[in-house]
């Protein structure tokens, strides 16, 4: 029980700073919204900062994995490909393209938030690790932007315009040509 209420939270609290901004959701609302007092949030949640970080912690970790498992293989073609594969499937999770759209919307005032500093950090060095030492810039960038790519795809098309599987195939095919470069 503890746990469904937890994800409520987090799933109110999600919308709720998505559709009013960060900075313009209280507590207050997102307890009215659940149905709960304010101390029942507390509970699970002391502060907003505190459910944000509950929010991007599987992101966190995700990321943590995809490092470990990358930074044990051979830096090859094969291996970037399959570090493509891997991220493209951790990003089709159904909650990440709502956080990633509160996290889009509330750039201003999440900046300095401590887990999304260390969420770009964990992008740079995965970002770091997808080429060889020494590859010249443009190779590096362009096998950089094959991470972006996929994100690109989620955000450039319209709703509703191509399946969830066509929006994943054209932009890891997009992301395989930037790896070939």
């Amino acid at each position: 029980m503890r746990e469904d209420t937890r994800t409520r939270i987090q799933e109110i609290a999600l919308r709720l700073f998505t559709e009013q901004g960060y900075e313009a959701t209280s507590l207050r609302e997102i307890a009215e919204e659940l149905g709960v007092t304010k101390a029942a949030l507390y509970y699970h949640f002391k502060t907003k900062d505190d459910i944000v970080a509950s929010l991007v912690e599987q992101r966190l970790t995700e990321l943590d994995e995809l490092l470990e498992w990358v930074r044990s293989r051979p830096r090859s073609p094969e291996t970037r490909r399959e570090l493509v594969e891997r991220y493209a499937d951790n990003i089709r999770a159904t909650r990440h393209l709502g956080i990633a759209r509160f996290l889009e919307r509330n750039q201003t005032a999440l900046r300095d938030h401590p887990t999304l500093i260390k969420i770009r950090e964990r992008m740079m060095q995965l970002t770091s690790e997808i080429s060889e030492p020494g590859a010249p810039p443009a190779e590096r960038i362009s096998h950089s932007l094959a991470l972006f790519a996929l994100h690109a795809g989620k955000w450039l098309m319209k709703e509703g315009e191509l399946s969830e599987e066509e929006i994943h195939k054209a932009s890891l095919e997009v992301a395989y040509r930037l790896l070939e470069r």
